[in-house]
């Protein structure tokens, strides 16, 4: 075991048996052999003790090279024969997604569709569309100002309480916060306008919003809504109650009606509540809108000058009005669903329904 030809035979003989590991238990098991305390490798390196000093040194040079050598061979079919498991593990579980349950002779396989949220909100945008409204969009996930300062809400208003709003773990605490309506994209909006001298504005909003409610028949703590901003000159309370009235025939039809009672929003004034005819009991009054006839679809009101200075507009000689509303609730009750958890529980009885 002194010459290098003796070295270079335990290497091609290691190699050999390296090639021919075909498992991860074969590897260890090669491994052990060719490189283990009772390999030929290692009896070499005891050998090196009878030898003198110069001897001694060449051939542990060699020896060295040859471990090396060794170890690379041995790591790397590791892995690959790991790659090849892994490889037969994934084809052995994969699932053939071509294949499908037939139904009846005549019929095709079923196809899937719209969620009904997304159904509903593409009626609605068609409704706003047709009334000269355009569509605009904004971030799910907003900063205090844009979903409360700009909108005239103080820090101590309720609607910043920890009951009401989702913030985030991001820069400063209560300084970010996924949006709890979709008036932040007002706000967007008119800035632009401002900036860009766009001016009038007649715009729908829709999107997902966020509040911790306790779901229940007529609420989810993960909604959608559509908001309607008009700026212009010469706009009234009466241009409002005309648009939700029209809005509400186009959509629901022409015996469902709308009605409008005093309410207060920070970022309205005057501000109203609007309710429509209950779809479910047309009036007579159910489970659903509580025995009154009427449930309440959203809120509305002009823009309060407040606003209109925060964004840089001339509340002198600007006005507006805005309205909101859920998207969920819209499909309610144009659907008579009584309860409207049933959006969200994936019940495939009820979402073929739609």
């Amino acid at each position: 075991m002194s010459s290098a030809l003796d070295i270079d035979g335990l290497v091609k003989d290691a190699e050999a048996s390296i090639s021919a590991a075909r498992t991860t238990e074969d590897i260890r098991q090669v491994a052990t052999e060719v490189g283990g305390k009772r390999s030929p490798l290692a009896e070499a390196h005891r050998a090196l003790g009878a030898l003198d000093p110069g001897a001694r040194k060449e051939l542990g040079r060699l020896l060295y090279e040859a471990r090396t050598t060794i170890d690379a061979l041995v790591e790397r079919r590791r892995t690959e024969i790991r790659f090849a498991e892994m490889q037969a593990t994934m084809e052995s579980d994969r699932i053939d997604l071509s294949e499908f349950i037939p139904g009846t002779v005549k019929s095709s396989p079923t196809r899937g569709h719209l969620h009904l949220v997304s159904q509903t909100r593409d009626a609605l945008e068609d409704v706003f569309v047709g009334m000269g409204f355009e569509v605009a969009e904004g971030p799910d996930i907003e900063t205090d100002w844009f979903n409360f300062g700009a909108l005239n809400i103080p820090p101590a208003h309720p609607a910043r309480g920890m009951w009401d709003t989702f913030y985030l773990n991001l820069g400063a605490p209560e300084s970010t916060l996924l949006r709890t309506h979709t008036s932040p994209v007002q706000i967007h909006l008119m800035e632009a306008a401002v900036v860009n001298g766009d001016l009038p504005i007649h715009a729908v909003m829709p999107g997902r919003c966020y509040r911790r409610d306790t779901p229940d028949a007529r609420h989810l703590p993960v909604f959608h809504q559509i908001e309607g901003l008009v700026v212009d000159k010469g706009i009234t309370f009466a241009d409002l109650a005309g648009t939700i009235e029209v809005f509400t025939a186009a959509y629901f039809g022409s015996d469902i009606h709308s009605r409008l009672r005093p309410a207060y929003f920070p970022f309205t004034e005057p501000s109203a509540e609007f309710e429509v005819t209950c779809t479910i009991c047309h009036g007579e009054g159910c489970r659903t809108c509580s025995q009154t006839g009427w449930i309440e679809l959203g809120g509305c009101g002009m823009v309060d000058p407040a606003v209109f200075d925060a964004v840089g507009i001339d509340p002198d000689q600007w006005t507006g009005f805005a309205f909101g509303f859920g998207i969920d609730r819209c499909a309610q009750m144009r659907h008579q669903i009584a309860d409207m958890r049933a959006l969200n529980e994936n019940d495939i009885r009820f979402l073929r329904q739609f």
